[in-house]
C-alpha cells in the first residue's frame, strides 16, 4: 500500500487536529487509518499512503496516509503518533531527508580539497551524510552527522544549501541537503559502522570520481566559491 493514491473518508481527530482518522473508501480492510496534515481536514479527501506503523504481528499494522501532495518524514510522524496510544516496533516511510555537507580544506599549497566517503551500502564516491532526528534542524543533523562519520568538527558556510531528490529503488523518495563546511585538519575518524574509505582529492578529482548527477551539480557550485 505504500505510495497508493486512495480516498479516505475522514472519521474523526485526535488532540489538536493534526491528527484524523478515517478509513479507506473502497477497501475490505476495515481498519482505521490515521491521516497526518497541516490544515483542517473533514469529509471525503484524496490521501497518499506515506508510511506504515509496523506491529509485531500484520494484524497490528496501522497505516498513515497524508493529502496529496504533503510530504511527512519519520521523525514528524513519530512524533504525531506519539498522542495515541499506538504500539509499534518500527515506521516504514516513503519519504526519507538526510542532511550532510560538502566538505573542504585547503592544503599547505593553498589548494581546496574535498572530503570523499563510501559507505558500506553506497558503490560510489559521495559526501558525508545521515537521517535527520526528531526535534532537530537541518544544519544540527548535518554537523551530527558529520562529526559521527568522520570525527570532524567543521563550519558551515553560511548561504550555501543545496537540495538533492532521487529514487533509489522501488516507491522510496529520498530527499538530502547538503551545505557547504570548512575543516581545520585533515585527520578523519571513520565510523567504522558506516564508512568504509575516505579520500581528500581536488575539486576537479571529485567531479570525476563522483557518479551522482546531483553529487557531480552540487561540487560545480562549489568550485565556483572556493
Amino acid at each position: 500500500m505504500l505510495g497508493k493514491n486512495v480516498t479516505i473518508e475522514i472519521l474523526g481527530t485526535l488532540s489538536d487536529k493534526r491528527l484524523y482518522t478515517g478509513h479507506i473508501i473502497g477497501s475490505k480492510d476495515l481498519r482505521q487509518v490515521y491521516i497526518i496534515t497541516d490544515d483542517e481536514i473533514h469529509g471525503v479527501i484524496d490521501c497518499t499512503i506515506i508510511a506504515a506503523a509496523v506491529g509485531e504481528v500484520s494484524s497490528a499494522t496501522r497505516l498513515i496516509a497524508s493529502p496529496m501532495g504533503e510530504v511527512f518524514y519519520e521523525p514528524e510522524i513519530e512524533q504525531r503518533l506519539s498522542m495515541t496510544s499506538l504500539q509499534y516496533k518500527k515506521i516504514s516511510c516513503i519519504y526519507e531527508k538526510s542532511c550532510g555537507a560538502v566538505i573542504y580544506r585547503y592544503n599547505e599549497r593553498n589548494d581546496p580539497r574535498i572530503l570523499l566517503v563510501k559507505n558500506h551500502n553506497g558503490k560510489c564516491w559521495t559526501f558525508p551524510k545521515g537521517h535527520i532526528e526528531s526535534g532537530e534542524k537541518e544544519e544540527e543533523t548535518a554537523l551530527r552527522e558529520v562529526l559521527e562519520e568522520t570525527g570532524l568538527h567543521v563550519e558551515i558556510i553560511p548561504g550555501f544549501r543545496r537540495i538533492s531528490t532521487y529514487r533509489p529503488f522501488g516507491k522510496i523518495r529520498k530527499t538530502a541537503v547538503f551545505f557547504l563546511a570548512r575543516a581545520d585538519k585533515s585527520v578523519v575518524s571513520m565510523q567504522q559502522s558506516e564508512i568504509d574509505y575516505y579520500l581528500w582529492v581536488s575539486v576537479d578529482e571529485a567531479l570525476r570520481m563522483c557518479r551522482h548527477d546531483n553529487d557531480i551539480r552540487i561540487l560545480r557550485e562549489v568550485k565556483k566559491l572556493i
